[in-house]
């Protein structure tokens, strides 16, 4: 037996095993139509942002490590760059005055997110390649779709790892040494759904360490702001990462994928809204730590704290638009959780310049 691809939106458990029983019947491929005058790329992955400039402007020989970066899927970049200018801009706040090294540290943020985001991703299809040829959203995927084999796959990870690396020794010797603890998580993320039923945390330690990083190359040393900050990061990565799972538990139970989707089920509400509360207080609790005996405007520890608010206040529209069982709205949210991020860096931003 055999799972079928089904253009569009994926169809419902039961109505798909319908297919796969035809298809045992009929000995062949199953073909749903889809229209003809909006053909797709050649190798274009099913959940990449149609249009995207990778399957439509770069050379086509670069098209699958690109893919492999997922550069025609951006969001994974953002959220995991987010957290980096996040706390870049706390730390601004609790020192007071910014330097010039700190445009080179947004800068080199962006670029390092971009790279380790893609060296992240290409390891994770790596070792997860005979799960995501049988799941239907992934299948389309490099590796399991034959653009590239695994040892290409793992020279390009070298690549990546590498540039990313010379970014790094730019910054100081303490940020330098949180770089390399980094790859600690990063390593173990794809394994993890195999061993617990949250892998979203162990993605949300990864995704939220630039916190940390970008602290310290700001201020060379750790504070407790910047830890609050980070685990106001792991709540905001469990929440959009468990609606993000929700598009694959079917087939995730049928080939034994753990995640916090499957796990919480219909209770999924209950504890997003957990992690919604979670990651506005401890957001609220940074801001007030880094703050707090500095001298500066009342008005700007105000402005600060209205960034915590209004990132809850996105995460709560989310919450009303989600249904768990339409996974075209389960992609949408989680892609809006750009903007979700981007809500409290401008109010951070603001309260910086006041």
């Amino acid at each position: 037996m055999r799972l079928v691809a089904v253009q569009g939106n994926r169809l419902p458990l039961p109505q798909r095993m319908i297919y796969i029983e035809a298809d045992l019947h009929c000995h062949g491929p199953i073909h749903m139509p889809h229209n003809p005058q909006t053909p797709e790329p050649a190798g274009q992955v099913s959940d990449a942002v149609r249009g995207n400039w990778v399957d439509h402007l770069a050379p086509a020989w670069t098209r699958p490590y690109l893919r492999l970066s997922r550069a025609d899927r951006p969001i994974g970049t953002w959220l995991l760059l987010l957290p980096c200018w996040w706390g870049l801009a706390l730390a601004i706040l609790h020192d007071g005055q910014a330097r010039m090294h700190d445009l080179w540290i947004f800068v080199g943020c962006g670029i390092g997110a971009w790279l380790m985001r893609g060296a992240g991703c290409t390891w994770n299809d790596i070792t997860d390649r005979d799960f995501d040829a049988k799941v239907e959203r992934t299948r389309s995927r490099p590796i399991p779709s034959g653009q590239v084999s695994a040892k290409q796959a793992a020279a390009y990870l070298v690549l990546q790892a590498l540039v990313a690396c010379a970014i790094l020794l730019t910054f100081n010797t303490a940020a330098i040494a949180m770089g390399v603890l980094s790859l600690l998580p990063v390593a173990i993320y794809p394994f993890a759904k195999r061993f617990t039923w949250w892998p979203q945390v162990f993605l949300g330690i990864a995704f939220n360490w630039g916190a940390l990083l970008a602290w310290v190359a700001h201020t060379g040393s750790l504070h407790p702001a910047a830890f609050a900050l980070y685990f106001a990061g792991m709540a905001w990565t469990l929440f959009y990462d468990t609606i993000y799972a929700h598009q694959d538990k079917e087939d995730d139970a049928l080939i034994g994928v753990k995640s916090t989707a499957r796990l919480f089920a219909e209770r999924t509400p209950q504890w997003l809204k957990r992690f919604l509360v979670l990651s506005v207080a401890l957001m609220a609790l940074a801001v007030l730590l880094a703050m707090t005996g500095r001298d500066g405007s009342p008005f700007a520890i105000l402005v600060a704290l209205l960034g915590p608010w209004a990132f809850g206040a996105h995460m709560v529209w989310q919450m009303r638009v989600l249904d768990t069982e339409d996974h075209a709205i389960c992609l949408k949210l989680f892609r809006a959780n750009r903007d979700t991020g981007l809500i409290p860096l401008l109010f951070f931003a603001g309260a910086a310049l006041l």
